[in-house]
């Protein structure tokens, strides 16, 4: 069972990254974000072009290109609903699906339908602890998303865009009242997910492959993790991915992974069921 639920907790952090984009968007300016899977894929595509493609740039330019690039992407999103978030939440939320679609129609119209290998450069390295074989791959990801995380903590605790985050996340009324740029704030929070966007994708492509649908698949499951861990808990989506890693990847490897989807959607009704807004949630009495 061991090597089962160390591969969930790897799947998990993937899904962890992802989740923590979508709760940055959210808690900031009161929207999902449901274009964040496909402007990751894009992201991905854009270092599988650089990379692999007729440029050849070595992979640590190509990655640095494709977040900048990811960052002028996520401005122009923000810019492009704005007005809409004026008007309603859900009318932006709806928004951000017709952004979705423009990336998904960008990525088929420039790379077509393909699927590609995206893999990381990494050493072959393998090592047995307790029966489980742990990869560089899973060194990767696990340390990868420490960091960031810790990284991530860190400005919104001890940043001045990071306090404003907290500020406009608490009480946005105030927070405009006492001064703080409320698009600021919200644009901050758009290129922090962008950034955790594309880096999900690049550790999520190894395992599997590169296609118009692949990370936007994926981030379903963050999106999941995001609604247990809770959608105004930066801390409670990250917990939230671990446990859907582990719990898919035993349902999977015990049960059926054909019923997987349907195990999902059952575990987040349980879920919510015991924590209406989630495991840490505002209601719960903890925040960020």
């Amino acid at each position: 069972m061991l090597p089962v639920i160390w591969q969930g907790v790897v799947t998990g952090c993937l899904y962890s990254l992802g989740a923590l984009g979508l709760v940055m968007v959210f808690k900031s300016s009161g929207m999902v974000n449901f274009a964040h899977g496909a402007l990751a894929g894009l992201g991905a595509f854009l270092v599988y072009d650089l990379h692999s493609g007729s440029a050849n740039w070595p992979w640590p330019l190509a990655v640095l290109a494709a977040v900048v690039a990811s960052v002028v992407i996520a401005a122009l999103t923000y810019a492009s609903v704005a007005g809409l978030l004026k008007k309603s939440h859900t009318t932006a939320t709806i928004g951000t699906l017709g952004v979705g679609l423009i990336a998904q129609g960008l990525i088929l119209w420039k790379f077509g339908s393909n699927i590609v290998r995206l893999d990381l450069p990494l050493p072959a390295f393998t090592m047995d602890v307790l029966g489980m074989k742990i990869t560089a791959y899973d060194l990767a990801v696990i340390l990868s998303t420490l960091l960031v995380v810790a990284f991530l903590f860190s400005v919104i605790d001890y940043t001045r865009l990071g306090i404003g985050f907290r500020a406009v996340a608490t009480d946005p009324f105030a927070a405009l009242v006492s001064g703080l740029s409320i698009t600021r704030v919200h644009l901050f929070s758009w290129v922090v997910s962008s950034i955790l966007g594309v880096v999900a994708a690049l550790l999520i492509v190894p395992t599997t492959f590169l296609s118009s649908t692949t990370v936007t698949t994926f981030m379903l499951q963050a999106f999941a993790a995001a609604v247990i861990g809770g959608f105004d808990s930066l801390p409670g989506s990250a917990i939230g991915g671990i446990l859907v890693g582990v719990a898919c990847n035993l349902f999977s490897f015990y049960v059926a992974p054909e019923l997987l989807n349907a195990f999902l959607l059952v575990f987040i009704l349980a879920s919510l069921s015991v924590f209406p807004g989630g495991l840490l949630s505002k209601r719960m009495g903890s925040r960020v």
